[in-house]
């Protein structure tokens, strides 16, 4: 297929947080962001930088991280914060950079079909980088994990369907579903309203990008800002839905919690995690300063709200040299409030539209998506087309229930 970009995705740029020390740690003076010239067949024509801190032992973690559009691998390394951490942790990063040529703004190309399979393009020359990694820095096949922000939080979502079997867990930032578009043209409506699919659709083309495959999954990170604009925070509901099915949990959170910056946490059986940030428009989100939990530098892509960095490496055990196993459960980073589910039971039933649910008080809307009150079940764009079934199974307690309604 094609690999040159036919349209510019100018907000598609820089990716990142960055993690902070209670003291800030010494610089790695010896040890450098290093190209690394050959790697495999590297069907996907990507550059591939490498970075391995001072004192990194045998069996250490790495992370793949992925920069935006108009970003290189440099920029990535140097702004989000992700070096401060390899050094403090002794964990190894793996950069890979876009080239123009196969982008003009150096966008990864995840709505390229042909970018976005198992065993070709793209996703095979960043696989390749882990193997590389793997076989010559000697990191943890077992405890290998990929972010990143916007066209890279896209590729991060490629990698975590199209390699399971490579990944242990996944940080999307400011990201999209898996295979919501299949070109150019379909990806701006993926960008902004977005694309609504039920759970299992999602799911479908996720377990489609390695058929068969029945082995354990990556645990799945989405961290979206509120007031994207770019890629609007509709994705993170889709993205939501699509990694929750394909982990086999509901699309109900187990917990909450409320972080800095305006930040809440939907806890999904610790497979699946949510945070939204507040206000926050498409960018990374980072809290400058030199605590345990803040980091980075903020500027138009880096919004000083809250360190998602820190709370990223912590959640994968980057902090402790021992990570959680990709579906096993971990301590939440921080101490939620669990909601618990009643027990249904037989009550009114009602069929409209999602707008006559909402304005009834069965439901509400939040960023253009409807949610049953109570269950916060998602019944999908806030309109008077969409129509769905819902029962009352406790006190302002409604699930959805097409089948009897």
């Amino acid at each position: 297929m094609p690999r040159i970009l036919r349209f510019v995705l100018p907000a598609f740029v820089a990716l990142a947080a960055a993690v902070a020390l209670t003291t800030v740690a010494r610089p790695a003076y010896a040890a450098t962001l290093t190209s690394v010239a050959s790697f495999g067949s590297n069907p996907g024509n990507l550059t591939m930088y490498a970075y391995r801190p001072d004192g990194m032992p045998s069996g250490a973690p790495l992370v793949v991280a992925m920069h935006g559009c108009t970003q290189n691998a440099n920029d990535y390394f140097t702004n989000s914060g992700w070096r401060k951490y390899a050094d403090l942790w002794h964990f190894a990063l793996v950069l890979p950079e876009q080239k123009s040529a196969n982008n003009s703004t150096s966008c990864f190309n995840w709505f390229e079909t042909g970018d976005t399979a198992r065993g070709g393009g793209e996703a095979l020359s960043i696989k390749q980088m882990v193997d590389y990694a793997v076989a010559n820095y000697g990191v943890n096949p077992a405890r290998v994990y990929v972010t990143g922000l916007s066209a890279g939080g896209a590729m991060t979502a490629v990698m975590l369907a199209t390699y399971p079997d490579v990944f242990a867990g996944g940080a999307i930032m400011a990201g999209l579903p898996y295979r919501c578009a299949t070109s150019s043209t379909s990806a701006y409506t993926c960008m902004n309203p977005g694309v609504d699919k039920t759970p299992a659709a999602w799911g479908d083309l996720v377990r489609a990008a390695y058929s068969g495959y029945t082995g354990a999954r990556p645990r799945v990170a989405i961290w979206h800002g509120t007031s994207d604009t770019t890629v609007a925070p509709a994705n993170a509901t889709e993205l939501r839905d699509q990694w929750t099915n394909v982990l086999g949990v509901s699309q109900t959170p187990t917990s909450t919690a409320s972080l800095p910056g305006g930040t809440s946490l939907s806890d999904y059986a610790d497979k699946v995690k949510v945070y939204l940030v507040s206000g926050m428009p498409h960018a990374t989100p980072v809290h400058p300063g030199s605590a345990t939990d803040q980091c980075g530098t903020a500027g138009t892509y880096y919004k000083d709200t809250i360190c998602s960095s820190y709370y990223q490496a912590v959640d994968w055990g980057l902090d402790s040299g021992a990570g959680p196993s990709p579906t096993a459960s971990a301590s939440p980073t921080a101490s939620p409030t669990v909601s618990p589910t009643p027990t249904q039971s037989a009550g009114p039933c009602v069929r409209a539209t999602n707008y006559a649910h909402v304005t009834a008080g069965r439901a509400y809307q939040s960023l253009g998506y409807t949610y049953a009150n109570g269950s916060n079940q998602n019944m999908g764009l806030y309109n008077v087309f969409t129509t769905h079934g819902l029962r009352q199974t406790g006190a302002n307690y409604w699930v959805i229930d097409d089948t009897a309604c």
